[in-house]
């Protein structure tokens, strides 16, 4: 969370010069309008050589020089959407101090946009993973108050008990930095094969801790030999190879967009329905 900010003591304070600042960087790919506030505050961002270090501040992307950590933030080329079909072994992130092998390196995309992951898939699972430059839409997808569901395919040893289950979707209590001792939000899942050694099943989440089922299953003494990610909201992934992308379907990115930024009472009404 950004700090407390001081009274904006920079020139860009008049709401008729354009758009919120954070909101250009969010259009532009920079980072999400939140993680573009954090910035703002840390004093990472200059306009036309002036620092502007605090909000609200309102700027022309069209006319105004726009600095976000020393580079010059390059003009919005539009909106791009990739759906990418993530194997394991890649990190979703844009650089990786370790040398890892990064997602994003898989999408040549035509208009040669800086894209990013639309929340983390880690490097052990594969599936469906979101790239974007819309850090609009990227922020709504990961927020936890927005509830956008993902659903997991999830293959896991030993053969789950009716008990596990129940256990998983009224949620597990698991230790976290942000949040120690609280208890996992309710799960859904469905059991596809059950086997003495092995169980092939569906599990569908509503938030996004690191490595949430991975550990939820642990915790029940039955270890993720593999994870697949298959859904995000009502996006899905079909017809995809493992490592092959394409840009989302006008129909899509429609669903995805109405999905993302429904009202309260829809939202309400989805949680209802599970």
């Amino acid at each position: 969370m950004p700090r407390r900010q001081s009274a904006p003591r920079h020139s860009f304070t008049d709401a008729s010069h354009g758009v919120r600042i954070q909101k250009v960087l969010a259009d532009a790919g920079v980072a999400s309008r939140r993680a573009a506030e954090a910035m703002i505050v840390e004093g990472l961002v200059k306009v036309n050589g002036e620092l502007i270090d605090a909000l609200p501040a309102w700027v022309d992307p069209a006319k105004d020089r726009i600095e976000v950590d020393g580079r010059l933030m390059r003009k919005s080329v539009g909106h791009v959407y990739v759906m990418l079909n993530k194997p394991t072994g890649y990190v979703c992130t844009n650089s990786d101090p370790q040398g890892r092998k990064l997602a994003t390196a898989l999408v040549e995309h035509p208009s040669h946009v800086r894209l990013y992951p639309v929340g983390r898939l880690d490097m052990d699972s594969c599936g469906l993973l979101l790239l974007t430059n819309d850090g609009e839409l990227a922020n709504r997808l990961t927020h936890p108050r927005y509830e956008i569901h993902k659903e997991y395919e999830v293959l896991v040893k030993g053969s789950l008990r009716v008990d596990d289950v129940a256990r998983l979707e009224e949620g597990i209590f698991l230790p976290d930095d942000d949040a120690p001792g609280t208890r996992t939000r309710e799960a859904h899942l469905k059991i596809l094969r059950r086997e003495p050694m092995r169980t092939l099943l569906t599990m569908e989440l509503r938030e996004g801790r690191n490595r949430q089922i991975r550990r939820m299953m642990a915790d029940l003494g039955h270890p993720v030999k593999r994870l697949r990610r298959i859904r995000m909201g009502p996006l899905r992934l079909r017809g995809l190879a493992l490592g092959a992308w394409r840009d989302l379907t006008n129909a899509e990115l429609v669903g995805l967009r109405k999905h993302a930024f429904a009202d309260a009472a829809t939202i309400h009404r989805r949680r209802a329905q599970k």
